[in-house]
């Protein structure tokens, strides 16, 4: 057997295996975030490091509130002591309910350098680079929890002048739904009052399907998991465009 040696090539250490690095907290129960930050991040530019929190159907607001004492630990967990770029917490209807600022604090409890992003903080930014104060919203929730969210969007001051739900109450379900349904679904939502049509949810495989809505409504969509792939890129520093999820990616 050979002896081991020391090797007598210098070693030298880059300052970070890949230039950018994001902290992604997805569900227990999530089939889709981690793909759709996949599909759209360049893996050579930008590392995504994915937790999962433990989450139990069905989606009620109690449920997704059960989550919040968890969410700094989910945090912690992701390339400890290793410093993040951005952290992302994937659950808009959590967010809603629990609030961006509970679960920015949270992520800020396990990671103080990384800046924090959640759906609904991804998609108001996305209305205002967007010039959106109007929308028609999408969702695969029950009327219960849609109502929910559009509660939650016009209390930070957009105009919601329609809503449309699936009535699903498994996340499981959710990201069941064909993007042909998800599709028709969004051009049947859009009113012709809005600016913009939001798909809330980041279980719905809708990422993929704004660029067709958008060239049957001539309207701009903003998702869930579009726009937090979105703001995080941005906040990372990555700006370059990306085609096929929409107008957003090109601005």
């Amino acid at each position: 057997m050979a002896t081991s040696t020391m090797l007598r090539t210098a070693i030298e250490l880059d300052a970070s295996p890949v230039p950018k690095r994001i902290g992604l907290i997805a569900l227990a129960t999530d089939n889709t975030t981690e793909r759709e930050y996949a599909r759209i991040c360049d893996p050579d530019l930008t590392g995504v490091y994915v937790a999962r929190v433990a989450y139990a159907n069905p989606t009620t607001p109690e449920n997704l509130r059960s989550m919040g004492p968890h969410i700094e630990a989910a945090a912690r967990s992701i390339l400890p002591e290793q410093d993040l770029d951005v952290i992302a917490y994937a659950c808009t209807a959590a967010s809603v309910v629990l609030g961006d600022e509970f679960v920015f604090e949270a992520m800020r409890q396990a990671k103080p350098g990384a800046a924090c992003v959640t759906p609904t903080s991804a998609a108001f930014a996305a209305f205002t680079a967007l010039g959106v104060g109007k929308v028609s919203v999408l969702t695969p929730y029950t009327r219960l929890v849609t109502g929910e969210v559009t509660r939650y969007l016009e209390s930070k001051g957009l105009a919601v002048v329609s809503a449309e739900n699936m009535d699903l109450e498994d996340d499981r379900d959710m990201a069941r739904v064909s993007p042909k349904t998800i599709r028709r679904a969004g051009v049947e939502a859009m009113d012709s009052d809005a600016d913009a049509l939001f798909i809330s949810c980041t279980a719905l495989r809708a990422a993929g399907c704004v660029q067709a809505i958008e060239v049957q409504t001539g309207k701009p969509v903003v998702t869930s998991n579009q726009a937090m792939v979105w703001r995080s890129l941005r906040l990372a520093g990555d700006c370059r465009p990306v085609q096929g999820y929409g107008r957003l990616f090109n601005l």
